[in-house]
Formats: C-alpha cells, sequence, structure tokens
C-alpha cells in the first residue's frame, strides 16, 4: 500500500497532543501538521503516530 487513505472522520477527531488544536493533513508528506505547536506527526502504514518525540519540528 504505497499512499494509505486516512479516514476523514478520523481526521476530526485527532487533535494536537502538545496544543490539543487543530492538525492539517500534508497528504504528499503523509504528516498531520500542528501549525500552531510547529510540529508534523508523521503517518506510517496509515496510521498516525501522534507521539511528540516522533513529530518533525517544522522549519
Amino acid at each position: 500500500m504505497s499512499d494509505p487513505t486516512i479516514d476523514p472522520k478520523m481526521l476530526e477527531a485527532l487533535v494536537c497532543p502538545e496544543t490539543r488544536g487543530r492538525l492539517d493533513y500534508d497528504k504528499d508528506r503523509q504528516e498531520l501538521v500542528s501549525k500552531n505547536a510547529g510540529l508534523a506527526f508523521p503517518i506510517r502504514g496509515g496510521i498516525p503516530v501522534m507521539l511528540v518525540d516522533e513529530a518533525r519540528v517544522l522549519d
């Protein structure tokens, strides 16, 4: 599965674990982005990894 589809209902339910704010889905990078926290959470195998330690810091 090269481009797993993320369930839109699941995206609506997820919030940033750092700020409890909104997340934006970046389909190209397969990440959920929290602009307020400056973090991008990876999606691996169609499953969001919502751990701050696993997040990428935004530039």
